[in-house]
């Protein structure tokens, strides 16, 4: 536990590390705290708050930089949010007025990064899986055909299966009418335990066929690739703290263009009440060791089923963030749940 005169000066380090990106020296600190006391005092109090981990010393200058346990302590305890300007919450309420729910969320996206100058992303709703219409299969060459699956909501996808041995246009046509006439209007889960059994009473040379075709089809309608939505990535091209150490930003990069690490991240959002904020590695992924992810849940009738959040250095403004996210993912509840019920 700090006492309030160690709270006082942390408070004024990472506040005036922020604004400026300089090491905070004790002149500064006596200068800002209001607190009359001594230089020799100041710098006792820094060394303890360093012996602690809250702050440390770069080896070029004789001031500190707050690490992320002393962001953290200061997110959690000693933070004063600012309200949102008028402006920029009407620019919120603008912005959250498409008519398409994926348009919402794209427009979600921009406003992050456009109103906090960094990453912006939305976790998109799940999808509930695709019930299947319509399966054909098409002779490729000798061992590879092409799955073509049409959803009831008449989306395409198209997948390669290489197979064991070949098959001919009319076991193709055989095994597609299977599928066809018994199982549309279901999913491929439903599909895959409905066939479980019969497979064992189809001709043996069929049943490898249907097995890579549920498989690959399940894979093709389940793909969370595209799970969210990210705006404003080259934001962070113009932050210091990041664009000095190449390596760390390209694994940055690879971080966002993977995604199920990011989402796997975000998704942890869901089972917050409200804000939350993961502090350099408190997110366990390595790229992200020198920023902060500012995330927030957003709910359709009273369900979460997504998150918003903003990605930036340690060194972010985290009383203008916080309030822009928080505000944002309430709006977007409220968009999509009008949509719902209109």
């Amino acid at each position: 536990m700090l006492d309030e005169r160690s709270r006082t000066l942390l408070k004024v380090l990472v506040e005036h590390y922020i604004a400026s990106g300089q090491p905070v020296g004790s002149r500064a600190l006596s200068r800002y705290s209001g607190l009359d006391l001594s230089p020799a005092t100041i710098r006792n109090v820094m060394a303890d708050l360093e012996d602690a981990g809250f702050v440390a010393s770069p080896h070029t200058s004789a001031g500190r930089v707050p690490t992320a346990r002393g962001y953290r302590l200061f997110v959690d305890s000693l933070l004063t949010v600012q309200p949102l300007e008028a402006l920029q919450l009407g620019r919120i309420e603008d912005a959250l007025h498409a008519n398409r729910p994926q348009q919402l969320i794209a427009n979600a996206s921009q406003l992050l990064s456009s109103l906090t100058h960094f990453a912006g992303i939305v976790v998109a709703p799940r999808r509930t899986a695709p019930k299947i219409r319509q399966i054909e299969f098409l002779n490729l060459s000798e061992k590879r055909i092409l799955l073509i699956i049409v959803t009831a909501e008449g989306d395409v996808q198209n997948r390669i299966l290489l197979t064991e041995k070949p098959y001919s246009p009319a076991e193709l046509v055989s095994a597609a009418n299977y599928l066809n006439q018994n199982f549309a209007g279901l999913d491929f889960e439903q599909i895959r335990s409905r066939l479980h059994a019969e497979l064992k009473q189809l001709r043996n040379d069929i049943s490898p066929l249907m097995q890579a075709a549920l498989e690959a089809g399940n894979e093709a309608l389940s793909d969370d690739s595209g799970h969210y939505v990210i705006s404003g990535e080259k934001n962070l091209l113009d932050v210091e703290e990041l664009s000095s150490n190449m390596q760390r930003l390209r694994q940055l990069f690879d971080l966002f263009e993977q995604k199920s690490g990011l989402v796997r991240l975000l998704d942890l959002s869901h089972l917050a009440d409200g804000v939350q904020i993961f502090i350099g590695g408190e997110a366990g992924i390595a790229p992200l060791d020198e920023c902060s992810v500012v995330t927030a849940p957003y709910e359709v009738n009273g369900q979460v089923v997504g998150s918003v959040g903003v990605i930036g250095p340690t060194r972010m403004a985290y009383e203008r963030v916080i309030p822009i996210v928080d505000i944002t993912a309430k709006l977007l509840s409220s968009a999509l749940t009008h949509q719902t019920a209109a």
